[in-house]
């Protein structure tokens, strides 16, 4: 299983002051160094942190897979098509939120993600669909055309006791559905040191995808031992889960 770091709010930090540093891609190596498999970013219309630069000389120089996370506008399929990422991750996007706040609506919106799927695969771009946690979403994905899945996990996060064992309970389900129709599976959103155990012991997943809590950690402890810790549990999870 993989670990993909979301290197997003390295560059809020940055933005805060409309500076120079902390420089995402210096914070890129370091992730590395702290074993990531994968670094991620979310490249917003408004360009609230993550900046068309950031984009260039990361695919210049991540050596791992670089996910870059869109909206499925033109403006970003131009973007992708001439940076070319290892892999898309189409997500919805709202002006005015603070984060991603639920999974791509794929149903309503088919004929546009289609066609963003389709542009993205001519280019040879892997395509993954951020989508809840739900039976018909698995299956409107796979009408898209979409390669892989990324899995809602935000529902899951921000429950406690029984809630959060039910909201597990509806990813487990989802990633078996995909798994089922041919999709790979990912997860993300809200996972944290104390909460990731139980994703990452979810059979067939393919990568997490976690950034707001490994960059609070880098804050205090650095960025590389932030990395490796977080990495540390979910091997730790997988082995177990193996068993």
């Amino acid at each position: 299983m993989i670990l993909g770091v979301n290197i997003d709010h390295v560059a809020t930090l940055r933005q805060a002051r409309l500076g120079v540093e902390p420089d995402p891609v210096m914070a890129v190596t370091l992730a590395l160094l702290g074993g990531a498999e994968g670094i991620t970013l979310h490249l917003r219309e408004d360009r609230r942190h993550v900046n068309d630069r950031d984009l260039e000389l990361l695919r210049a120089c991540v050596p791992v897979e670089l996910n870059l996370e869109m909206a499925a506008t033109d403006e970003m399929l131009r973007i992708a098509s001439k940076r070319l990422p290892d892999m898309v991750t189409l997500v919805p996007e709202k002006r005015k939120e603070l984060t991603t706040e639920g999974g791509l609506d794929v149903r309503a919106n088919m004929k546009v993600v289609k066609k963003a799927v389709r542009s993205l695969k001519d280019r040879g771009i892997g395509v993954s669909l951020f989508i809840n946690p739900a039976e018909a979403d698995i299956m409107a994905s796979k009408e898209a055309g979409a390669d892989m899945v990324e899995i809602h996990t935000g529902g899951y996060a921000n429950e406690k006791g029984l809630r959060q064992q039910k909201e597990l309970a509806r990813v487990r389900k989802a990633v078996e559905k995909a798994l089922e129709l041919g999709l790979k599976a990912n997860a993300g959103h809200g996972l944290n040191y104390i909460n990731v155990t139980d994703i990452a012991g979810i059979a067939g997943i393919r990568g997490l995808y976690i950034g707001h809590s490994i960059i609070s950690r880098a804050v205090l402890v650095g960025m590389e031992r932030a990395v490796r810790e977080m990495k540390g549990l979910i091997d730790q999870a997988v082995r177990q889960g193996s068993r």
